[in-house]
């Protein structure tokens, strides 16, 4: 009897390790920031432990950062689409003219907080840009909470910017620091602290998250923000997105794993917790070193957006060579941080 019940036992746990071993789907998620980074630490790498925990440990991630299955930032879309990896975090407009409807978000003085712009930006793509990720099933998107300053000079006005080499993140923020009279100089993350230590550039345009990890604090003294509850400088727009044939092959119960960590609701939370909740933080240790923060002055701020409005016109020609309606995906897009403006 005993023997019987032994043998039982052992088909038994044979049948459920057999059942645990083919039940997990590891999911290779690939992004460009290194493991220390904020968005890693605070948007993916949780994200990661809520599926799997959801899920009962049927769905598993293997997170590849700083980019460990090869390839640059700009192709991680492709990679994506592709089925090199499974899901992947990145910048679309790294591609630059890919992905120009969405691209609205990253036009100056857009959105006042990450929540508001990554609701927003959702709710946007949803409706009017999912042709541009064909193959990609958007599981969330997100803005930062916008660009700030950061120079080795202070700059405080137009006047301060000229011949300034400001490091810019994608071609619309390289077009407003023409605009005021800059240099804009391309390059990833990555490689700023370097390029600020050696003079290669003055000044940098990224948001406070940065900070922690490109050391910017301990490089540059000056920091230029945007009034409180004025939109900042500019921002850029980022995508968690799935390969849409992986997200098909999974069972209605781990799907339903997926759609309840995807939407309105994860991108409002991205933005929050990897963004906004980290300005005082993140600012703060600047001004622990002694750095200045400066406020640029609404009188000033005016003349910035008065002469960068040439670069929104920019934009609606892009589109237009799409055969896109710009000025209603504008007005569309301005809508909709209305309706999500912070209260």
């Amino acid at each position: 009897m005993g023997s019987m019940f032994s043998k039982i036992g052992l088909a038994a746990a044979l049948a459920f390790t057999a059942g645990g071993i083919s039940a997990q789907t590891v999911l290779k998620v690939h992004h460009f920031l290194p493991s220390g980074s904020s968005s890693h630490q605070k948007i993916i790498a949780p994200w990661c432990a809520k599926i799997e925990k959801e899920s009962g440990g049927e769905l598993k991630c293997q997170i590849y950062p700083a980019m460990q299955l090869g390839g640059t930032p700009p192709q991680l879309l492709d990679q994506v689409r592709d089925g090199v990896a499974d899901i992947v975090w990145s910048v679309p407009t790294y591609s630059a003219g890919r992905y120009t409807k969405t691209e609205v978000f990253e036009l100056p003085f857009m959105a006042v907080s990450a929540k508001q712009g990554s609701q927003a930006l959702w709710e946007y793509t949803q409706k009017n840009a999912l042709d541009e990720f064909k193959g990609i099933k958007p599981l969330f998107m997100h803005t930062t909470e916008g660009y700030v300053m950061h120079s080795s000079k202070p700059i405080h006005t137009l006047e301060d910017m000229k011949g300034k080499k400001v490091r810019t993140a994608t071609r619309i923020s390289a077009r407003m620091m023409a605009a005021m009279g800059g240099t804009p100089v391309q390059m990833p993350l990555p490689q700023v602290a370097d390029a600020l230590s050696k003079g290669v550039v003055d000044g940098v345009l990224v948001p406070w998250e940065a900070i922690p990890a490109t050391k910017l604090h301990e490089i540059v003294k000056y920091h230029l923000d945007a009034p409180k509850g004025s939109p900042r400088f500019a921002n850029t727009i980022f995508i968690f997105g799935m390969n849409q044939g992986k997200y098909d092959s999974l069972s209605p119960k781990l799907k339903k794993v997926i759609d309840d960590n995807s939407g309105l609701a994860a991108s409002a939370w991205a933005g929050e917790e990897g963004f906004d909740n980290i300005v005082e933080p993140y600012s703060k240790m600047a001004r622990d070193r002694g750095n200045t923060i400066s406020v640029i002055s609404k009188e000033e701020l005016a003349r910035w957006e008065k002469a960068t409005a040439g670069v929104d016109d920019i934009w609606l020609k892009d589109v237009a060579a799409k055969g896109g309606d710009g000025k209603k995906l504008i007005e569309e897009a301005k809508a909709l941080l209305k309706k999500y403006e912070p209260k």
